[in-house]
């Protein structure tokens, strides 16, 4: 099993609403759900329910991303005002749901189909403000520190989004996991006393393990591991929150006003491998022969069945505590790349030399803004989510749902060339950094590299929100559901 998620994004655009707007907007919600006591089952209580999630919704959209982030940030007594507002509303809509349980006469079925629907478009919304947006804001707040510039705002949202969809999905395997940051446009003076005494001791140790820096092109790539045979779900990622917060240099990288982040993450079910740090993904390309190669890391989900012969066949020299098959996706792609390769065409012959199910994410040091996956095989899936100025990658809609709704699944099985189906069969797709959020921004191209452009047609809807996928306090959905 095991899960990917990652996010690319560019910087916002858009001007933060002021604390005021959204209060209102939460206040005039709130007001009209007042009146529900007064109605009974029917078109006048659609319309009211309606009425009363309008406003949250816009207010939803405003608190989204690093516009609404800086804005709770920005006035600390607008969280808990949103929060009482929000759980007024939801203890409103408990007891209009609480009546049609009760009720005698509950009009037509149409009627009460429409009650239903109007109820959980409010309630999702309501839910999004409460259990999203606002906790959302305070753990960047956890991460960042105190008064972070709007660099490092984007920049530990996007941390924080994958630390958030890791929880979701360690249900696919947590016996591992990992966080890898490239932060390209720090600013920092590599060779300054300063910097290189909290680099030494974290740029050459060839496991890769959690700590670990790599200056990347003259960009700095860090990477955060945990591994544990035993533990519960979340043990990882308060593992993984609580290393990001205590580096003092990814703090330093993140404060210039032109840094910015592309993040990694994986959460493991060791297949092929043990279960330790230097085995977590996501891992990294170098090698121990000392030749200097251009800098790749990658997460791959599945196995590849024949990275014994790529190892032997390519030579690979590999740090002897790194068994995981992942290994050999990042190595040969930096090899491809020292040989002339374009960073593409890399990637894509690496991928197309992998036998077994696969799916892949990797980053880079040479384009530092853009991500590369590819997916073959029935046994994966990895789903884009499009949402303003990011790209959200999952494996699961479940993984991206916080953020978006909307995304783009890759197809890894049908073949693109029907004269050629074996070479054909499964897609690479290239995200652009400086394009993020939008359509255009996608390459997609089969195995073989036939080119498969991107339209708005290929827009899918998610039809849950994570108000349907909270275990609440059960330690697992499973009990909840059986509950």
């Amino acid at each position: 099993m095991c899960g990917i998620i990652a996010v690319v994004r560019r910087p916002s655009e858009r001007v933060p609403a002021s604390g005021a707007e959204l209060l209102a907007l939460v206040e005039r919600a709130s007001a009209a759900s007042a009146g529900f006591a007064d109605l009974a089952p029917g078109p006048a209580l659609v319309d009211l329910l309606d009425a009363v999630a309008a406003p949250l919704v816009q207010a939803d959209g405003l608190l989204r991303g690093s516009p609404g982030v800086r804005t709770l940030l920005a006035d600390p007594a607008l969280t808990p005002a949103l929060d009482r507002l929000t759980a007024g509303i939801e203890g409103r809509a408990d007891a209009v749901e609480g009546a049609l349980d009760h009720a005698e006469s509950l009009g037509s079925t149409a009627e009460l189909e429409l009650v239903n629907a109007a109820l959980v478009r409010l309630r999702d919304a309501a839910w999004a403000i409460r259990r999203d947006r606002l906790p959302t804001a305070a753990r960047v707040a956890d991460l960042a520190g105190s008064d972070p510039g709007l660099a490092a705002i984007e920049a530990y949202l996007s941390l924080q989004q994958v630390l958030s969809a890791i929880d979701r999905l360690e249900v696919r395997g947590r016996d591992s996991a990992g966080i890898h940051v490239l932060v390209h446009g720090h600013g920092l003076d590599l060779e300054a006393p300063s910097v290189r005494a909290l680099l030494d001791g974290r740029d050459d140790d060839p496991r890769f393990v959690s700590g670990a820096v790599r200056v990347a092109h003259g960009h700095l790539a860090f990477v955060y591991k945990a591994a544990a045979e035993i533990g519960e779900l979340g043990d990882n990622t308060a593992a993984l929150r609580a290393a990001i917060a205590d580096d003092a240099l990814l703090g330093l990288a993140l404060s210039g006003p032109t840094a910015e982040a592309l993040v990694l993450g994986h959460t493991r079910w060791a297949s092929v491998g043990i279960i330790s740090e230097p085995n977590a993904h996501p891992v990294c390309g170098e090698e121990s022969d000392g030749v200097p190669r251009p800098y790749v890391a990658a997460a791959l989900n599945g196995d590849v069945d024949n990275h014994a012969d790529l190892r032997a066949e390519e030579g690979l020299v590999v740090a002897a505590e790194i068994t995981t098959d992942a290994k050999v996706i990042p190595a040969l792609t930096a090899r491809r790349l020292a040989e002339g390769d374009d960073l593409d065409e890399a990637f894509r012959r690496t991928v197309a030399t992998l036998e077994g199910s696969v799916a892949i994410a990797a980053t880079n040091g040479v384009a530092s803004d853009r991500l590369h996956l590819a997916l073959r095989g029935s046994g994966q899936a990895l789903y884009v989510g499009l949402t303003e100025d990011a790209y959200v990658v999952a494996s699961e809609p479940y993984g991206l749902v916080e953020e978006t709704s909307t995304y783009v699944r890759m197809d890894g099985e049908t073949p693109a060339n029907p004269d050629n189906p074996t070479a054909s069969r499964g897609q690479v797709l290239v995200l652009d950094g400086a394009r993020a959020g939008t359509v255009e921004g996608i390459a997609r191209v089969a195995y073989d590299g036939t080119e498969l452009p991107v339209t708005a047609a290929d827009l899918e809807t998610a039809e849950i929100t994570t108000r349907d996928i909270d275990r609440g306090d059960f330690p697992h959905f499973l009990l909840k559901e059986m509950t």
